[in-house]
């Protein structure tokens, strides 16, 4: 059975090495996603999570540069460089499975396509939410493919090292203002 284990990080950096964390545990590259809104790191950085162009985000890269080309080109020139453009998040850095989705579905046009993409992952729509928000907020993403459902406990611990509750923060935002929703 396929289940997904998201966390979120305040910054690239630690998610950077929860990616590493997982991999030592055997997780395989195509099994990772990374998400990230924090402007303040080198771009060039995330090539590392990016798959061969046989891989589904390879293919989904591909399928989203093909969309952007027929569109005017901007959305494809900055899929196909990880970079996707998504309303209410601001530029987004993404590479793996679940951003080959949001290009793949063309989600990257609007911020409810990566609450579905979450949601489609086995999320609660509240905490994709969270999570949508965090992102906007500058934080950082890693979702993992689990195909061994024994082993989605052992994951959910090695990422949730370094990152912070999703809940607790979203108690805070909301203390803020924020309405639970991504706009």
């Amino acid at each position: 059975m396929e289940q997904s284990v998201t966390a979120i990080f305040d910054t690239y950096a630690a998610a950077s090495q929860a990616v590493e964390r997982v991999r030592r545990e055997g997780v395989a590259d195509r099994d990772v996603s990374i998400m990230s809104n924090d402007t303040s790191v080198e771009r060039s950085q995330y090539g590392d999570y990016r798959h061969d162009a046989d891989s589904e985000a390879g293919t989904g890269a591909g399928t989203g540069a093909t969309m952007g080309a027929v569109a005017g080109g901007a959305a494809g020139l900055m899929a196909g460089m990880g970079l996707l453009a998504i309303p209410g998040l601001g530029p987004v850095v993404a590479a793996g499975w679940l951003a080959a989705t949001l290009v793949g579905a063309g989600a990257g046009g609007a911020a409810g396509g990566l609450v579905g993409a979450l949601v489609g992952s086995g999320m609660s729509e509240d905490e994709a939410h969270g999570y949508a928000e965090g992102l906007r907020r500058g934080g950082t993403v890693v979702t993992v493919r689990v195909r061994d459902g024994g082993n989605a406990a052992r994951i959910r611990q090695v990422l949730n090292e370094g990152s912070y509750d999703i809940n607790e923060r979203s108690q805070t935002w909301r203390g803020e203002g924020w309405a639970g929703r991504s706009t």
